[in-house]
């Protein structure tokens, strides 16, 4: 079953890349006792309110596994650099991305899935410029400009965390093998990390959405678009406690369409006729009602469930 991206980066590109394949109530933190500090990058200072409580961002640990409910351990290796202030509830949010973690044996290897680091986003990048550029139908001479306009969305995008986060899909097809990118997907948990410039049929912003999905087109039709989805559903899940979430899908794109009804989501609206003439594909808005986890237990449960 083929796969395409449920949108794209709309603040750069106005179209949505194609993949193949197949593809809320927040858990309880651990808060962190001192105040974290990062380096301040590119964002002006945020203002809280009066008796807000806030920490200064501290490079992040990268070795907890999955669902770790213990703090890390600060680090100066793997830093999550967002270049302003959190507070204590959104730093407890991002360490727990931090420390997220997706395994699952397919039946021709294996897929390991966690939230991109810093060194990684430069072959993210690169998959996705390939991708929008074989959706938009562009020489590959135009990949990298691509790349450079990517480059530029995924590092505003990075500052906007505990909001959103991309995630990004290693495969192996044997133990002897080393892991290689396979895909990737954004996840928006609400109005914080929404676009300024959303695609139509506009979502609600304070609702999660998933965009951005792409698999390397070496390793489509291996089940691992299917598993970015489900990772997706599954961190938002424990990052909001919103039961809405949303994505876009090509009317043009048979195969994703399937697989997103399959997975449970229903058409909510589509885009008229009058989108074409700003040179984009028309694209259903689709939706889905994820079911309230309780506990950790319950998680591994629903990861493990097949749609149907």
């Amino acid at each position: 079953m083929a796969i395409a991206s449920t949108s794209y980066l709309p603040v750069y590109l106005g179209t949505q890349p194609h993949s193949h394949h197949n593809l809320y109530h927040i858990p309880h933190f651990r808060t962190h006792q001192n105040p974290i500090f990062t380096p301040k990058r590119t964002h002006p200072f945020v203002v809280f309110p009066k008796h807000t409580a806030f920490n200064l961002i501290f490079p992040l640990s990268t070795s907890q596994s999955s669902f770790s409910s213990t703090s890390s351990t600060p680090t100066l290796q793997n830093a999550l650099q967002t270049g302003r202030f959190l507070t204590n509830e959104e730093l407890e949010k991002l360490q727990f991305l931090e420390s997220y973690r997706y395994f699952q044996e397919l039946k021709s290897g294996f897929l390991y899935i966690r939230m991109m680091d810093q060194e990684e986003m430069d072959m993210t990048v690169s998959l996705l410029s390939e991708t929008f550029a074989e959706s938009m139908l562009l020489p590959k001479g135009y990949v990298r400009f691509l790349e450079y306009l990517v480059k530029q969305y995924l590092i505003e995008r990075r500052t906007l965390m505990p909001h959103t986060a991309t995630l990004v899909g290693f495969y192996k097809e044997d133990e002897e093998e080393d892991l290689q990118l396979a895909g990737t997907v954004e996840v928006c948990f609400n109005k914080k990390g929404a676009n300024a410039s959303p695609p139509t049929p506009t979502a609600p912003k304070n609702s999660p959405y998933i965009s951005n999905m792409t698999v390397k087109e070496s390793l489509r039709r291996r089940g691992i678009g299917w598993h970015l989805l489900k990772a997706s559903e599954e961190l938002i899940a424990h990052m909001t406690s919103s039961r809405d979430v949303y994505l876009h899908c090509r009317m043009i794109d048979e195969a994703p369409l399937n697989m997103y009804t399959k997975a449970g989501y229903s058409i909510v609206r589509t885009d008229t006729i009058l989108v074409l003439l700003t040179l984009q594909r028309r694209k259903h808005l689709m939706c889905k009602q994820i079911p309230v986890l309780t506990s950790p237990s319950e998680m591994d449960t629903y990861s493990q469930e097949p749609y149907s």
